[in-house]
């Protein structure tokens, strides 16, 4: 016997950029998005329904602190089964009495499991999440509550966590791959949020430019991150791009990571830095950059590229325009191998030295940065 914990449950958390148009089918979009539950009982499976772009999609998880990961089918609606066995504790010895209510208390904390089911990968697909499946008679518990430090970032595949979990790659070009260690769970971006104990907000799309028609995403039109900054849903192949709703989370800290897609077909900004292609690029950017502070006036904006190889032009280009905009609260962010780390992308040790570098910039900054508007 089962029950259902619907996705409007009380008991139910979530975070990130997540589509709540259907309450009862919300649809998970953004890597680093997550829904938790905290639950007695012998076992857990999820219902979910997936969308797919392209590559073999995973959803990831971690019960009670262990991850795992698991692949969905192209498409259609299923029940997965993520575990069987877990302890539920009707190993008590027959005939024990139990003291009512205190002790009721105890054996649920005791017995208390907590899952979390996260969105490894970017909009190479989407799912409609329909609840979790666990135990007749299970006890639903409150979660932990959320850190009240708020973080967002709006970045490309590196941010997504793409191939991280190639780590026999580390320093070297991609293996051949269907997705398969795609995990945001080590992306930059997640580690520096737990790090500083803060949520996330992961826009990051893997080959997103700035500019759209140049990158790697969504071909033949290619979309740039002026196109998806705005949105929830924004892959053209999964549907009509749909807004955000910026009133609905406010980041203290805005970290914009893009720049090193926009180098294909041309890599117009090394080929030539005063030419009319790299001017309107830094004017894009600058415009860009003015659009989240209109957005988010009080927040800290931290301007970035990453490790991965790319041209330093590219980040002459974002101190150039950090200057000319000559705002106390806006940064700009170098790793120490910034550009030149590695040909591939980014693995977990690579993404750790990262995030430590970044995490002790931004703690750098002091507390007040976590002052609310």
């Amino acid at each position: 016997m089962s029950m259902i914990v619907l996705p409007d449950s009380p008991y139910l958390q979530y975070s990130g950029r997540i589509d709540f148009e259907d309450p009862k089918a919300p649809e998970f979009v953004y890597p680093c998005s997550y829904v938790r539950l905290c639950f007695t009982g012998n076992f857990i499976n999820i219902i979910v329904e997936n969308h797919a772009a392209y590559w073999s999609n995973y959803l990831g998880f971690i019960l009670d602190g262990r991850q795992g990961k698991i692949r969905l089918p192209k498409e259609g609606k299923v029940t997965l089964q993520i575990a069987s066995d877990l302890d539920n504790g009707m190993n008590e010895p027959a005939g024990q009495e139990l003291e009512m209510k205190k002790h009721e208390m105890l054996k649920h904390e005791m017995l208390k499991h907590e899952m979390l089911l996260f969105k490894r990968m970017d909009s190479c697909h989407t799912f409609r999440f329909y609840g979790f499946e666990v135990e007749d008679g299970a006890v639903l518990l409150e979660a932990p509550p959320e850190p009240d430090r708020r973080i967002e970032v709006y970045g490309d595949s590196v941010s997504a966590g793409e191939v991280s979990e190639a780590v026999d790659y580390v320093g070297q070009a991609d293996p051949e791959h269907d997705g398969e260690f795609s995990n945001s769970y080590y992306s930059y971006a997640w580690m520096t949020a737990r790090k500083l104990d803060a949520r996330l907000h992961d826009i990051a799309q893997g080959g997103i430019p700035l500019l759209r028609h140049t990158g790697w995403f969504a071909a033949p039109e290619y979309i740039g991150m002026e196109d998806i900054y705005d949105k929830i849903q924004y892959n053209p192949e999964l549907g009509a791009a749909k807004p955000w709703d910026f009133t609905k989370y406010r980041p203290h800290v805005v970290i914009v990571a893009i720049g090193q897609n926009d180098s294909n077909p041309e890599d117009y900004m090394a080929e030539d830095y005063e030419g009319a292609k790299a001017a309107l690029w830094r004017a894009q950017y600058k415009a860009f950059i003015k659009k989240l502070r209109g957005i988010y006036p009080q927040a800290v904006i931290i301007l970035a590229t990453t490790i991965l190889e790319h041209h330093a032009n590219w980040d002459k280009a974002i101190d150039q325009v950090s200057h000319e905009l000559d705002d106390s609260k806006i940064h700009h962010f170098l790793y120490s191998n910034n550009g030149r780390g590695t040909p591939g992308h980014i693995r977990i040790p690579e993404a750790e030295k990262m995030s430590d570098e970044l995490a002790a910039f931004i703690r750098s900054l002091g507390e007040e940065i976590w002052q609310d508007e």
